[in-house]
């Protein structure tokens, strides 16, 4: 054995040796274990840290020694109460994050190369055959690949590309934010499984692996390997051993805040402290890209894994520099950051993801916006973020309601928070808080002994707490431990949880407003930038290439169907195609000042001339007085129910529409709407004194279309009818329905509330622009729609009432699934539909299942450098972008007016109605312009939208619902066993069901 002295420590190596062990150089003191180090083991010469490496064969003691001390701190029993004294401390637990690094980027002004899929695509469309028969003849499926189900399941394919792309409309050269990466199919990847124990933190993590690569580079011979932070190493050559195991002393460097009078002041760096740690590393797999067939009918993707890991290495670089989140970065050196109010910052980062495309593996790259909780002392931070607690600091002996309790649970629940009494690198979650307020709090220390909190803070750490009427912050899901909210500080780099404030919303979408010209040059600037994907070591070790170039490609734009009431420029001037006849119907004044409410004749006289120049008739007279009611009727249900019945009788319990004047946006706005639609029966619009006492054309315009759609009216209609758009699959007396899709899901820190679902569907052909809907709730974040054949069938009861007739064909378009959720979407779901249509004796319609998807970061930039504007309604992209062989493309059907416009994508799962793509794309953009309460095309299929907002309704009733019997943050439900109860969604009412009542 060769003995090795270097200036700082020393070491022993054995080359041979499998298991790398470091030497302790003092064991960290527990209170159950001796201190003392056993004889064998080395000091070092320095205070120096390093990893240091002694020979395996040592005593075996000296292992079971380490074990013993370093299991031990999970196995020990902890007193109740958390901080500890500071003799004698714990090892360590991870500690935050260091603050990202500041980086500033270069711009690239390169022109811009066409793409050669480009010139393929043209070639191909200029040789396409248009022939319906030979469409008809070609297979129309691609079989799922990588199925690990039942030879039935395998067999279930997704829709393929019909032909080689449309043809229809004008063309249009594009630039896409999709960045081409080439890499060699030859080069091996190496996977290998990482264990650290204790587990750390992702930073932590990260700060390991650099120290071990630079320490220890025979062990992963020479190579610099991609590490996601938790499980998985990729290498471009294989370790020295297929099996590693090291022992990492990493000093962590702590924070103490400076307190001063009870104040929280500026962080200080203090000294670092060891903490010690085992890695074991073992091979899991090697593979390469040689599997990728790239043309003809057996095209096959790259597998699964080898995608992971090229997206692992893309990301090494700016994961080193910035905060991740998701698949996004943010760091403040980008710029744009901004304070929001209620204790929150927006930061301006970017997202990538790779995606297969038709031009090749592309990485997409984008801006991307989001909040952060400021990190700030809780106290601070509740002071901000609500506003009953604005001055607690000059009343510190301030009591909480109970409402106010809850708001303050839910504000800080989940949160992660370190304490700033003494140096600790440990940071806790904050699961609730104390029953009890801090004076009031006891606890049994090792010995048994019961100790009052506030006297153990003043006899370990001189420190009188001030706020000794407010609740701790309790830190562990089922033991008691209290941290004093006063002591305690917000961590850095968390994302804003729960749901942003209007104001707050309003300001995020103001930082991510940029034009389009403007946000090329960002995301061109992250690309050639410091954090970019191709500024690290990491693609010259795999052999990859990111081109600094966004792509090159030729869209179309698609000509406007024409309406049969043309539509001005503005909604000033239009004019509805079926207004509505509302001759009874209230105002209900809820809270406002008596100059606000002396507003109201004024208003009604304009809100009814708007509806007569808009083709509605709102009657001039309500049916009564107008209803004055104090906004404290918002906080009591049974009082605002039996104002709502009152209201109805004195309409003979005939009434259409009740209109609600408030004096502010209100949480009780949930519990109107549900008792409206569900208890008394009847439409209601809500509007704010702010905005009537403006009287802003433009606004009383918005408010008469609203009100004309939810009680039965539309806007316009096409004025050739949808069969003549597509006559070789449209017929007049063949009806066609179609239907959307959605469900939404309680916030992502709310582990009890059922998700909603909702299914609309179409009751009028062959105008297709009235819809009808279906909500159930079910269970806790499930996406399959549990009930969709039980919604369905009503919705073709519906359907056959209005037309009688069954519809001949099936359109659906279902809302917010991911890519990742295709196969089982399309397993579980297309058969419901299906089972929904055996209800029917002898009923087989062809289906169409589209999904549509808006929360994507592709964008589509105009090329001329001299034009900023957005792309022109109707642009539609299929190819180069799009998938190498499913049915999908991109469509910007909205007039984009402020910001970039995003298309909207459409990946079709299913065609048993053999759409051509032209066919499919004129479909969607005509019917676009037939969304009831707009004079504009909208950004997606009106189905989907309908959809959207039903299932958003149905959140509401249960969200009110929740929070008026303690909410899902309740301290009851962390600890809760089984799956969450899912609570039924009240029924709607037989006179509001059938109506767009969600618009």
């Amino acid at each position: 054995m060769e003995e090795k002295t270097q200036s700082h420590h020393t070491t022993k190596h054995i080359p041979s040796s499998k298991s790398r062990t470091p030497l302790l150089h003092k064991p960290p003191p527990f209170p159950h274990v001796h201190t003392n180090p056993p004889p064998f083991v080395l000091q070092p010469s320095s205070n120096h840290q390093n990893l240091n490496l002694v020979s395996s064969n040592l005593h075996s003691s000296y292992y079971y020694y380490y074990y013993y001390c370093f299991y031990s701190q999970f196995h020990n029993t902890l007193p109740p109460l958390l901080p500890l004294p500071p003799t004698p401390p714990l090892l360590p637990l991870p500690i935050p994050p260091p603050p990202p690094h500041q980086r500033f980027f270069q711009s690239s002004t390169k022109p811009l190369p066409l793409s050669p899929v480009v010139e393929s695509k043209q070639q191909q469309q200029q040789n396409k055959k248009k022939q319906v028969s030979e469409h008809k003849s070609n297979s129309r499926n691609i079989k799922v690949i990588g199925s690990t189900e039942t030879d039935a399941e395998s067999t279930l394919v997704v829709a393929k590309r019909p032909d080689s792309g449309g043809q229809e409309g004008s063309f249009i050269y594009l630039l896409a934010n999709h960045f081409l990466v080439k890499f060699d199919p030859s080069q091996k990847i190496y996977h290998y499984n990482v264990d650290i124990s204790p587990y750390p933190s992702k930073e932590i993590a990260r700060m390991i692996k650099q120290k071990l690569v630079e320490t220890e580079p025979s062990s992963f011979s020479g190579a610099v390997p991609a590490f996601d932070g938790r499980k998985n190493i990729y290498s471009p050559v294989e370790f020295q051993e297929d099996k590693l195991e090291f022992f990492v002393n990493l000093p962590i460097p702590s924070c103490k805040t400076v307190m001063v009078y009870g104040d929280l002041r500026e962080k200080q760096p203090q000294k670092k402290i060891d903490k010690l740690f085992r890695v074991n590393m073992r091979l899991v797999s090697k593979f390469d890209g040689k599997e990728q067939k790239k043309e003809g009918e057996n095209w096959k993707p790259l597998p699964q894994e080898y995608i992971h890991a090229l997206d692992v290495i893309l990301r090494e670089n700016p994961t080193e520099k910035c905060t991740s989140i998701g698949r996004s970065f943010y760091s403040s050196s980008m710029g744009g950051s901004k304070e929001i109010g209620g204790g929150a910052v927006g930061l301006r980062g970017f997202f990538q993801s790779l995606r297969q495309t038709q031009q090749g593996l592309a990485l997409n790259m984008d801006l991307s916006i989001t909040a952060f909780h400021e990190s700030i002392g809780v106290i601070a931070y509740l002071q901000k973020r609500l506003e009953f607690l604005k001055d607690i600091s000059r009343n510190k002996g301030r009591e909480l309601s109970l409402e106010e309790r809850r708001e303050v649970e839910k504000a800080l629940t989940n949160i992660r928070v370190f304490v700033c009494h003494r140096e600790t690198v440990q940071r806790y979650r904050v699961y609730g808080l104390t029953k009890e307020v801090t004076e009031n709090i006891w606890f049994p220390d090792r010995d048994g002994k019961h100790l009052r909190l506030m006297s153990y803070f003043k006899d370990h750490y001189g420190y009188e707490i001030q706020f000794k009427n407010l609740p701790c912050l309790q830190i562990s899901r089922t033991r008691p431990c209290y941290l004093p909210m006063e002591l305690c500080m917000i961590c850095e780099g968390q994302k804003f949880l729960g749901k942003l404030s209007d104001d707050q919303a309003a300001k995020i979408m103001k930082m991510g407003c940029q034009r389009p010209n403007e946000r090329k040059a960002i995301i061109d600037k992250v690309m050639s930038g410091p954090v970019g994907p191709s500024s690290g070591n990491q693609t010259r070790e795999f052999n990859l290439k990111v081109s600094s170039e966004m792509t090159l490609l030729k869209g179309r734009i698609l000509q406007p169907p024409k309406l049969k009431l043309d539509r001005p420029r503005n909604l000033v001037e239009s004019r509805a195609f079926k207004g509505t006849r509302i001759e009874r119907w209230a105002l209900m004044s809820i809270g406002g000042s008596s100059d606000q409410k002396s507003t109201i004749p004024k208003f009604i006289n304009e809100l009814t001339q708007k509806c007569e120049h808009l083709g509605v008739f709102l009657s001039k007279n309500t049916i009564s007085s107008t209803f004055f009611e104090t906004s404290h009727i918002l906080n009591n249900i049974s009082l605002l129910e039996s104002k709502l019945k009152e209201i109805q009788r004195a309409a003979l319990n005939n009434l259409q529409l009740i209109i609600c004047v408030m004096e502010k946006k209100h949480k009780g706005y949930g519990d109107l709407k549900r008792i409206a639609e569900t208890r008394i029966g009847v439409v209601t619009q809500c509007c704010l004194y702010p905005n009537i006492t403006k009287l802003n054309s433009q606004f009383v315009a918005n408010l008469a279309l609203k009100i004309n759609a939810k009680i039965g009216g539309s806007m316009a209609e096409l004025y050739n009818s949808i069969p003549s758009h597509i006559p070789r699959l449209f017929r007049l007396d063949e009806p066609v329905i179609f239907m959307g899709a959605d469900v939404t899901h309680p916030h992502p820190f709310d582990d009890s509330s059922p998700s909603v679902a909702a299914v609309v569907g179409s009751i009028n052909w062959p105008e297709a622009n009235r819809y009808v809907s279906r909500m159930r709730s079910q269970t806790h974040r499930q996406e399959i729609i549990q009930d969709l054949d039980l919604m369905v069938k009503e919705l073709l009861d519906d359907f056959y009432k209005a037309v009688n007739k069954l519809p001949s064909r099936i359109i659906f378009f279902r809302d917010g699934v991911s890519e990742t959720q295709f196969k089982k979407i399309l397993q579980e779901e297309l058969q419901s539909i299906k089972t929904a249509c055996t209800k029917f004796h002898g009923y087989n319609p062809s289906i169409t299942f589209a999904v549509v998807q808006k929360r994507h970061h592709t964008r589509l930039f105009r090329c001329d450098p001299d034009h900023h504007e957005n792309i022109p309604p109707g642009t539609v992209v299929d190819t180069v972008i799009t998938h190498p062989k499913e049915f999908d493309f991109y469509l910007c059907s909205h007039l984009g007016v402020k910001g970039t416009s995003r298309p909207t994508h459409y990946h079709i799962l299913w065609d048993e109605n053999e759409f051509t793509s032209d066919e499919l794309q004129r479909l969607v953009y005509n019917l676009c312009y037939t969304f009831v309460r707009c004079t504009k095309p909208v950004s997606i299929v009106p189905p989907a939208y309908y959809a959207h907002l039903a299932a958003y309704r149905g959140r509401l009733y249960i969200e009110r619902s929740s929070e008026t019997n303690g909410g899902p943050m309740n301290p009851s439900s962390v600890s809760r066993v089984g799956p969450p109860k899912t609570i039924p969604l009240p029924r709607l009412s037989d006179n509001v069901k059938n109506l767009m009542f969600y618009c």
